[in-house]
Formats: C-alpha cells, structure tokens, sequence
C-alpha cells in the first residue's frame, strides 16, 4: 500500500463524517518506514476527531523463520514514532529488547524491560510471549504492565510441526476488542489469554497450519479455559 492511502482512508471516512465513531486505531505489520509517520499522523487525526479513541501499536519488527520480514527502517520508526503515540503496545521478546534497549535473558530482566517502557509513551504494555525467558520451558507465558502493576499468566505450550502465523495478531487485536467491549484491563488480559489458548488447542489438534480461528470462533467469545493472571509487581 502506498503511504498516501492510509491518510486518504482517513480522509474518506472523516468527509463522510464517520471518523468520530472511531474508537482505536491498530497498527501491525508495517510495510515501510514512510508509513510508520502516516500511521501516527492518522491517529491524531482520528484523536482529533474523538478525543477517547486509542492507539494499540502491535510493533512488528520480523520473524525471518516465519518467512517476516520488515523493510528497513520500520524498526526505528516503531521504536523513534510510534511507541511514543501508543496507548497500548504489544512486543514479543524480540521486540520487548528492541523497545526497551535492553539485553533481556531472564524473568527479572523482562521485568524491568517492561517497566522501561512504560517510560516510553505507552500506558499499557502486554508482552504477547516471554519465550525462553519464560518461568516454565514447557509453558507459554505472558505479561500485562501498566503504572499500577505487572500481571503474569502462563498457559500450556503447544507443539506444531511447524509454527503457525498470526498467533500474535490475533492476540493484539483481541484484546484491543476486549477493551472497547468494556472488560477492564486484567479481564481483557484474562480473555485475550483464555481464548487464543483455545484457538491453539482446536489448531493443534486438527493437524493443520492455519489457526482455526473459524473451528474456535465459540471459545473467542466465551474462552473454555480459565487461566488466571497474577499481580508480581
């Protein structure tokens, strides 16, 4: 997509005079570092437009092994433009160390990682998997941060031939979703964990690569899990 595009939808949806019923903007994988300026600019004109709406920045800065790869400069901009207009970002690992500046290798220096950023412009910080820096190896974890705490939650692991795609979108747009439905911040957390662990046990056992997000689409609304989140800071 041209940059241009992405202030003419914006442009198109506000002479129609609908961009005040806009509630959030998201943003995810980016396809230049041109477009991260025109993502921020259309944020502020929505914002200018409904002062309540909000800005999740799903920081995708590539997965090579997963065949995702960014072109130059996206990362900077995420980390120089966008993360100082979000409201909500959602890093993996490798882009909570990118965000943060920081070497992290364990659990405590996740911690800290996370609280960097919260200096960074976010108010609201869910890293999507702590990976090896994980507490358990055989588990998939995740932290939600904001200035009053972070909340941990761990859920099972699961196994695939090959690794599937858009487990990270999926759990980006979730919980922006629970958010606007009204869950409060650790509900939301709660859900976004409880209903992609669910779309990952349809997936696992149906044997196939794409997520099954149709097979799940039940336990996306009301999560057959109940895996709880708890307050370590």
């Amino acid at each position: 997509m041209p940059k241009e595009q992405i202030g003419e939808i914006i442009q198109g949806i506000d002479e129609i005079g609908e961009l005040a019923k806009c509630d959030a903007v998201l943003s995810g994988y980016i396809g230049s570092a041109e477009q991260v300026t025109e993502i921020v600019n259309a944020f502020h004109t929505v914002k200018s437009r409904n002062p309540n709406a909000i800005y999740l920045c799903d920081p995708v800065m590539g997965h090579p092994d997963k065949g995702c790869i960014v072109a130059d400069g996206v990362k900077e901009g995420l980390i120089k433009q966008a993360m100082a207009h979000a409201d909500i970002i959602t890093p993996n690992l490798v882009e909570l160390r990118e965000l943060s500046g920081l070497s992290v290798e364990n659990f405590e220096q996740a911690i800290e990682a996370v609280k960097v950023i919260l200096t960074k412009g976010p108010k609201k910080v869910l890293v999507k998997h702590l990976s090896k820096v994980g507490k358990q190896a055989d588990k998939f974890e995740m932290f939600f941060a904001t200035e009053e705490g972070i909340w941990h939650i761990s859920r099972p692991l699961y196994q695939f031939d090959k690794e599937p795609v858009g487990v990270g979108d999926l759990t980006a747009g979730l919980f922006l979703a629970n958010l606007l439905n009204g869950k409060s911040d650790i509900e939301a957390f709660e859900h976004t964990a409880n209903a992609v662990n669910d779309v990952m046990e349809v997936t696992a056992n149906s044997g196939v690569y794409e997520l099954q997000i149709i097979a799940a689409r039940e336990f996306i609304l009301t999560p057959r899990s109940q895996y709880k989140a708890i307050k370590i800071v």
